[in-house]
């Protein structure tokens, strides 16, 4: 037989089960399968604090004007399996955010998440952190995948800062790839893969630890500090 490099084997791989229509629970926040009738009404009111737009420069669509055009939108998108959006719920349990997993292949166990949007209260809060620990603990102990992604604009300065701080690696920017709003994209691709999660899993654990917030509920220490997410 020919002499050529191969890939690391993967014995005894089979397809991963697709994710589940079921919450996930926290010490502080609540994802749960997005329900329009549901959650659209107050996840509108919470995003409409964003005065001046700026979270949806960079996602498919401008801000819907009116709460019947956010329902119309969302019941394009958030009907299906993939993508497969949730509700971010904060600590008084009202939703104030929304995330999606998609480009689901359950037959190589990657997965994305994606569709991010975060109402201005829940942004930088131990929320919307443990929000991401949760999914990404459900692909790869729940459902053991193999890589998880995160993709956005290149220009995206503050998703590919999130992407860092969440532990992801940058992978390099794929040019032209997406035309979006009349305008070019060119995507910058970060990944986890699984043997990476024990290492993300404790940064995590370590800063969402209530003895790493005060009284105020303001972080001791940045999940910067962990080697994993300053990378």
């Amino acid at each position: 037989m020919p002499s050529q490099p191969v890939g690391t084997p993967v014995p005894a791989w089979t397809a991963r089960p697709r994710p589940p229509r079921t919450p996930m629970v926290g010490r502080y926040a609540r994802v749960e399968p997005l329900d329009i009738d549901l959650h659209a009404p107050d996840l509108y009111a919470a995003l409409a604090d964003d005065a001046d737009g700026r979270n949806w420069t960079y996602l498919g669509i401008d801000a819907p004007p009116t709460l019947d055009d956010y329902r119309i939108w969302l019941g394009t998108v958030a009907g299906g399996d993939d993508p497969l959006f949730h509700a971010i719920l904060d600590e008084s349990g009202m939703p104030a955010g929304v995330a999606a997993f998609l480009r689901i292949d359950p037959v190589n166990g990657v997965i994305e998440v994606g569709h991010i949007n975060f109402a201005p209260r829940l942004k930088r809060t131990r929320v919307a952190t443990e929000a991401m620990y949760l999914m990404m603990r459900r692909v790869f102990e729940e459902l053991g995948y193999r890589r998880y992604e995160w993709k956005c604009d290149s220009l995206n300065a503050p998703s590919r800062a999130a992407a860092t701080r969440f532990g992801f690696t940058f992978e390099g920017i794929f040019r032209q790839a997406i035309v979006y709003k009349g305008r070019n994209r060119d995507t910058a691709w970060f990944s986890i893969i699984d043997r990476e999660w024990p290492a993300v899993k404790a940064a995590f654990e370590a800063w969402l630890d209530p003895a790493n917030f005060d009284e105020e509920g303001r972080q001791r220490a940045p999940l910067t500090t962990h080697p994993l997410s300053a990378r």
